[in-house]
């Protein structure tokens, strides 16, 4: 089985409807919402959906819920990948059938769902970040990394064992990605739509920024 792995932070306005579309494509006992301490209804509503949801006490960060999420895919023994997406609608959710085509069609162990950025409702500060964090990661890894923030993920089981991550917010995605690359694992892209609402991210830029550069320069 795939684990659908979707980090949630106050997220009840979008959460019904990712969970109901999901649903058309996936078993619900497929997804999981790690709620990351919400002070909305986010777990209420996971649970009354019929979904897995594991709650944080307290907001830890994205990356404390995506590993949080990892450890329980790890519990699984029939669970050979996990697929992680955001709970804010960003990521169509239409489009995971693609990266379980790619997984059964390549070698890659790390699937990343790649945005266009130029002629897309991409705002030019992200177009401009995720350009410059891409390259970044692209000379850090040794290979082309063609959109390194994006969170829609497909990520094999292999990975997830073989791996061990430090990072709790935004920043642990790179690191994944860093750690994983080193040790062999290949890498694989699908392309998917590029959508931005207007509702207001929690990423704090500069804190952001000073623990992806942390990452990046980090020697092991």
């Amino acid at each position: 089985m795939t684990l659908v792995i979707i980090p949630a932070f106050n997220a009840e306005g979008t959460l019904p409807e990712l969970l109901r579309r999901l649903a058309l494509i996936v078993d619900a006992n497929s997804i999981l919402v790690v709620d990351d301490g919400s002070v909305d209804r986010t777990a209420t509503i996971a649970a009354g959906l019929g979904v897995r949801v594991i709650q944080h006490r307290v907001n830890k960060g994205k990356g404390a819920a995506l590993k949080t999420g990892f450890e329980y895919a790890r519990t699984l023994p029939r669970c050979e990948a996990v697929v992680t997406l955001d709970a804010d609608l960003q990521h169509v959710p239409e489009e995971l059938p693609k990266f379980f085509e790619a997984r059964m069609r390549s070698s890659a162990n790390i699937i990343i769902g790649f945005r266009e950025r130029l002629g897309t409702s991409m705002p030019f500060h992200r177009i401009a970040s995720n350009a410059l964090t891409s390259w970044l990661v692209s000379a850090r890894v040794g290979k082309e990394i063609r959109d390194s923030q994006s969170g829609y993920r497909l990520i094999g089981r292999e990975v997830l064992d073989a791996v061990t991550l430090d990072s709790q917010g935004y920043e642990m995605e790179t690191e994944l990605l860093v750690k994983a690359t080193r040790k062999g694992f290949q890498v694989g892209f699908v392309s998917i739509r590029t959508v931005y609402g207007t509702g207001h991210s929690s990423m704090t830029h500069w804190h952001t920024t000073k623990q992806f550069l942390r990452i990046l320069l980090k020697e092991e």
